[in-house]
């Protein structure tokens, strides 16, 4: 057994990874209300409001913003790219310190949010949805099993369900 699995820590992950989250979220005080690890480039407002399934990071790669204001749900096993943006709360359009309520974001589960995606608020993602790189997710995808992309995303190609479940099954 190796010593990072005998700490708790994750094989796959740098010790560097979890020395520089020490200083910034235990020491710098900065995203220090998340009880994970995260890299120092993250932000994540209302950890709170922020529920994540079995092998879930959040924040754990590069430059991740995530606003779990009006909450936030992410199913077991769903991977969260660099650069993604997770915005559960906007502004009001007339005065900007106020945010607007809306329904939460909720992100099945084995789900893959490639890099510089952005997530609306009130969206659902079905399981097994795969957000491709630079998408703008304004509309819910709720029956999964799918790859959507684009801005606005659009679905651009189906999962085949059966081979996803025989894999989800094997976790």
């Amino acid at each position: 057994m190796s010593i990072k699995k005998f700490i708790g820590l994750r094989e796959e992950m740098s010790i560097g990874f979890y020395l520089c989250d020490f200083l910034f979220r235990k020491v710098l005080r900065h995203n220090a209300d998340v009880s994970w690890s995260i890299h120092f480039t993250s932000v994540i407002h209302g950890a709170a409001r922020l529920k994540r399934g079995k092998g879930v990071y959040p924040g754990d790669s590069p430059n991740v913003f995530i606003n779990a204001d009006n909450g936030i749900e992410i199913g077991d096993y769903t991977n969260i790219g660099p650069g993604v943006a997770l915005v559960s709360a906007n502004h009001d359009f007339i005065n900007n310190e106020i945010n607007v309520v809306a329904a939460p974001i909720t992100i099945g589960k084995h789900c893959w949010l490639g890099h510089s995606t952005s997530v609306m608020p009130g969206i659902v993602l079905g399981d097994f949805t795969i957000v491709g790189a630079g998408a703008v997710v304004t509309k819910s995808f709720e029956e999964g099993y799918c790859v959507i992309a684009g801005n606005p995303a659009k679905i651009i190609r189906q999962l085949d369900k059966t081979a996803c479940i025989a894999y989800a099954n094997s976790k």
